[in-house]
């Protein structure tokens, strides 16, 4: 990934503004333990206290990195409930990486916090409904699946 991906500017800018990138050989002790690491590269979104909100496996170029990340980041204040803030993130996948593979999954995450937040159900209709309309087949659409039968009720 060093030579295609982190190479970018959009790639570095991230990394070197938003987040702490450190890499470590797939068999660095105790981290590769910890965080079950098999194969190379493994991903992961990691908040200071070392708790793992996202990871991928696999090469991401880009164009999907840089939005995985930001996912992450979103995933990371959804776990801590910092529910505004996870918002944000998410809206920024939605809107600046709507084509990719992280943006359905921010989508889902997005309406959920919505609804937490206002304990109101057009967030998870709102979800349903973009996931049907741009990501049907995402596995993210089929988890929304339920949310249709709220529409009676928003």
């Amino acid at each position: 990934m060093g030579a295609v991906t982190y190479s970018t500017d959009e790639v570095a800018g991230i990394l070197n503004q938003e987040v702490i990138p450190v890499q470590l050989p797939y068999d660095a002790k105790p981290q590769s333990r910890d965080y079950n690491v098999k194969w190379t590269p493994a991903l992961f979104v990691i908040d200071d206290g070392g708790l793992q909100h996202h990871s991928s496996v696999g090469f991401l170029p880009p164009e999907e990195f840089v939005p995985f990340l930001i996912l992450g980041m979103g995933k990371a204040y959804f776990d801590k409930e910092q529910l505004e803030d996870a918002i944000g993130q998410l809206q920024r996948v939605i809107d600046e990486y709507p084509d990719s593979m992280a943006a359905p999954e921010a989508v889902y995450l997005r309406g959920v916090c919505r609804y937490k937040t206002t304990h109101s159900v057009d967030g998870l209709v709102d979800a349903y409904e973009l996931l049907q309309a741009k990501y049907p087949s995402s596995e993210w659409a089929r988890r929304a699946e339920p949310y249709r039968l709220l529409k009676n009720v928003a």
